[in-house]
């Protein structure tokens, strides 16, 4: 348990992160207060790249479409394990405990431990790129500034996370309808009128709604790292409900009325990246447009690296805040080195695998058990079946990503695995029943 003492005269606070054990009743946190982490976080400027992309490609409709599809699963998908989380107070390593093994949950936690930093590192170098390509400034200083500022951040834990997630929420939502305004004013057309322009390049829907959770599933799946401050499962589920489907489609939506709007120079490319119109239009827009950008992003690398932290802190038995200088220090550098460009599509390629667990874990804990199903052992080292459906599902998505990409690989991934665990549980159900007959 890692614990802070922060002083005043006459008064003291004590933050603990309860990384290696549940969060007692007593600590949990208001519905406000989790809702602030969840609501703020996927207000980022990458949404609105991805929301431009996702009309650029479908149109105004089909596109408004696919992100509510996507949305809606997020939704069931997150909720459902904050669900858990606000029940049993665990994050999601101790939670993936009991579906994977005492000994087998270290393989999903540490891969989503470990690919949320490659989240951290991706955006603290986008932090650099964009301040360099749209202002000049200096791409690598500019990102070691942002990481390290990012790291500080984190370091503060929970409360900072719902207090910059109040922040960076309303700052995303007023500039960015300040960018469709000035698209508007700018003479852009009707946006129910676009019908997109990426041609044959054009993504299909399936691969709309795939992008939508890919964005973010990992963390999305590791939303008890979050939501086990929550006082129980339905405030919980109501928290991850302000991100998905209201924060995540306010961002996603706002880029894609600046694309059918006219208003990216390069929507094939930039998607629906308005910081570009903030800043052609001068005044007081350029030091806003750059306040925008490290808060913005500033929010999002916060809680990857929180996520990060805790995660490899309940692995490693170490503290969350000496794992998140560690790890904060690993994204930096490979921000400041410029690898975190070929990190966007690996890391949405890894986004496609990592569904399957989520739903072994919802039906194994939430689900199957209301029909007598599930895991026999909680405190058995290695759940097979569970390894089994992971490994079916993850398959089948990756199948779909290279053979139907009409479909959302996201979802058939999600739907194979939990076929594959609910049949393993059945079976192995009906064959105890024999036995003991």
């Amino acid at each position: 348990m890692t614990t802070t003492t922060l002083t005043e005269p006459g008064k003291t606070w004590e933050i603990e992160e309860f990384e290696n054990v549940p969060v007692p009743a007593d600590r949990r946190r208001g519905l406000g207060s989790v809702s602030a982490v969840w609501f703020g976080f996927p207000m980022v400027l990458t949404c609105a790249i991805f929301g431009g992309l996702i009309v650029y490609s479908l149109g105004f409709g089909l596109g408004l479409l696919a992100i509510a599809v996507g949305n809606i699963c997020m939704m069931l998908y997150v909720g459902a394990l904050s669900v858990l989380a606000g029940r049993t107070g665990k994050n999601f390593a101790l939670s993936a405990a009991e579906t994977f093994g005492r000994a087998g949950a270290f393989i999903p936690s540490a891969f989503l431990a470990t690919v949320v930093i490659g989240w951290f590192a991706f955006q603290t170098g986008m932090a650099g790129a964009i301040l360099h390509d749209t202002l000049g400034w200096h791409e690598q200083l500019t990102a070691l500034a942002a990481g390290l500022g990012f790291i500080a951040v984190t370091l503060l834990g929970i409360r900072a996370l719902s207090a910059i997630g109040m922040i960076a929420a309303p700052v995303y939502i007023v500039l960015g309808l300040v960018a469709i305004g000035l698209a508007v004013a700018d003479g852009g057309s009707s946006p129910t009128s676009y019908q997109g322009q990426a041609g044959a390049a054009a993504m299909s829907f399936g691969a709309a709604v795939t992008l939508v959770i890919a964005s973010f599933i990992d963390s999305g799946t590791m939303t008890a790292d979050f939501t086990r401050w929550s006082r129980n499962g339905r405030e919980a589920f109501l928290a991850a409900a302000s991100a998905f489907p209201v924060g995540n489609s306010i961002a996603l939506v706002i880029g894609g009325f600046v694309v059918a709007l006219g208003g990216s120079a390069d929507p094939a490319t930039d998607g629906g990246n308005f910081l570009g119109l903030l800043v052609d239009h001068g005044g007081l827009l350029v030091p806003l447009a750059v306040a925008f950008v490290f808060i913005n992003l500033g929010s999002v690398c916060a809680h990857c690296l929180y996520n990060g932290a805790v995660g490899w802190s309940q692995l490693s038995g170490g503290r969350m805040r000496r794992l998140t200088l560690v790890l904060g220090a690993v994204g930096v550098v490979l921000a400041v080195a410029g690898i975190w460009t070929y990190f966007e599509q690996w890391l949405n390629l890894l986004g496609v695998i990592v569904p399957p667990i989520g739903a072994v874990v919802i039906l194994d804990q939430l689900v199957l058990p209301r029909f007598g199903l599930g895991a026999r052992d909680r405190r058995a080292r290695w759940h097979r079946p569970a390894f089994a459906a992971w490994a079916g599902g993850a398959v089948a998505a990756l199948l779909t990503h290279r053979f139907a990409p009409w479909l959302s690989d996201a979802v058939i991934g999600f739907a194979a695995a939990a076929l594959i665990f609910t049949l393993g549980a059945a079976l192995t159900a009906r064959r105890d029943k024999e036995l003991t007959a």
